[in-house]
């Protein structure tokens, strides 16, 4: 195959898998953006059209660099190219890692992998699977052998990394609520709405008080931390006065800098904050401000020229536990979400994925923030808005979750964890390495390479 088809293949692949996986993207920008339905819809489009020309460049690469139809082709290069794109994709432009092969096997025994090679390992796995089932159906006799054992060997290898005990339990087990004011986003940032908000968390967290970790989601509170400094000096005492560690989601004004900080704070003896250092693109903030502002005039998101956070490690120290942060989504980055570890013991994120509706994305979100529990070995108080709320174990698993669009509170037991896990200790690199030696070793130029007769 020409490099030129295999692009055009790749690409309209990419078409139908990211068109068909994030087209609830024109649901912000028309529902709650300002754009008309023509433009949101054309936006979208465009975004598709961009992400598909990650496949579209691993059919390219794959052709115009790759032996076709060799043994390393499907097991090497192909698997390779394809986990550097995920990988690029993740970054490129503030990056979007969404729809990454590894995060099809959160409920599978290959799962267990995540642990040492985290999502872009679980993509390399599953790639790697993929050309074996070519070579099994389509290879010679000895194609056949080598992608049979490759299999197993590596079906084995997943599974034996999720047994083993990678980091320690510290049996200390904690009461966890979550509080999902489902305020519809229509709603929320309204002068008038803002005093039946903070009544609605106050209530709904009132018969609680007891629990050890309390949770509200992203912008929980729609009004500056300062606007409503009674309010949260009222709900501190009442969980200094229970033991419990509060955590809330609000925005927050720097009034030396004039900066303004999407936020979780702490409210317990002493407030502590995190501000959110990876911000959305053209949501919370606007890039190249000063050249795009006025063609952008027309979109009318609430809070939309964030600062980015500046705290070297989201993690908040509390009383009864020490938390790693991670605001909406940055949960989908687990190059971040590690740099919580060691010392976090237990991970919270708090979302509002009201911005999609009743669409895939907060099914899609939610199974993302579970593979960072399969990564780090960590329980994780996932806290939104409208839902999905979960409180998921360190294999990942879902322990509660609230229903959509409905006022919820999710109590759960979560348990301290200690210790770092292959991923949580390199990170990203040690895959994206094995990816370029994958891509580079069989290459025709590498290949042709002889040594001197002696």
């Amino acid at each position: 195959m020409r490099p030129r088809e295999a692009f055009l293949r790749g690409f309209l692949f990419g078409v139908g898998m990211f068109g068909a996986g994030v087209n609830w993207l024109y649901i912000s920008m028309y529902e709650f953006g300002g754009m008309n339905l023509a433009a949101s819809v054309t936006a979208t489009a465009v975004v598709v059209a961009y992400l598909a020309l990650f496949p579209g460049c691993v059919g390219f690469l794959s052709s115009r660099f790759g032996r076709a139809g060799g043994t390393a082709h499907f097991l090497c290069v192909i698997p390779s190219l394809w986990t550097l794109g995920e990988w690029v994709r993740s970054w490129l432009f503030s990056g979007f890692p969404w729809l990454n092969l590894g995060y099809s096997q959160t409920d599978t025994l290959l799962g267990g992998f995540a642990v040492v090679g985290g999502v872009f390992g679980l993509s390399a796995l599953i790639a790697i699977m993929a050309g074996s089932l070519v070579l099994v159906c389509s290879g010679e006799r000895r194609q056949r052998l080598v992608a049979m054992i490759v299999t197993v060997l590596l079906a084995a290898a997943a599974w034996s990394a999720g047994t083993l005990e990678w980091t320690r339990n510290t049996r200390v087990v904690l009461r966890a609520t979550l509080v999902q004011g489902a305020v519809p986003q229509q709603l929320k940032w309204r002068d008038e709405q803002r005093l039946r908000s903070l009544e609605i968390y106050r209530k709904l967290t009132e018969p609680h008080w007891d629990s050890d970790i309390i949770v509200w989601p992203e912008t929980a509170i729609p009004a500056f931390k300062h606007q409503v400094q009674d309010y949260l000096d009222g709900i501190a005492n009442q969980a200094v006065a229970n033991g419990a560690d509060l955590y809330v989601g609000l925005p927050y004004l720097d009034p030396g800098r004039g900066e303004y900080f999407n936020s979780v704070f702490l409210l317990n003896r002493g407030e502590t904050a995190y501000h959110k250092r990876h911000l959305v693109p053209f949501g919370e903030y606007l890039p190249l401000k000063s050249t795009l502002r006025a063609a952008f005039s027309f979109l009318q998101i609430p809070m939309s020229d964030f600062s980015a956070g500046r705290q070297a490690k989201p993690v908040i120290v509390g009383d009864n536990a020490i938390a790693g942060i991670s605001i909406c989504y940055e949960d989908t980055f687990g190059e971040e979400v590690i740099q919580a570890l060691p010392e976090s013991q237990i991970l919270i994120n708090v979302s509002n994925d009201a911005w999609f509706g009743d669409s895939a994305a907060p099914h899609q979100h939610l199974q993302m923030a579970r593979m960072r529990s399969l990564e780090t070995r960590r329980y994780l108080l996932r806290a939104t808005n409208t839902g999905i709320s979960a409180v998921i174990d360190d294999r990942g698993r879902i322990l509660a979750r609230s229903p959509q669009f409905a006022p919820a509170v999710l109590g759960g037991q979560v348990e301290l964890i200690e210790g770092l896990t292959p991923y949580a200790r390199f990170g990203n690199m040690p895959i994206v390495i094995a990816g370029f030696l994958g891509v580079l070793l069989p290459l025709r130029p590498f290949s042709r390479i002889r040594a001197p007769a002696p």
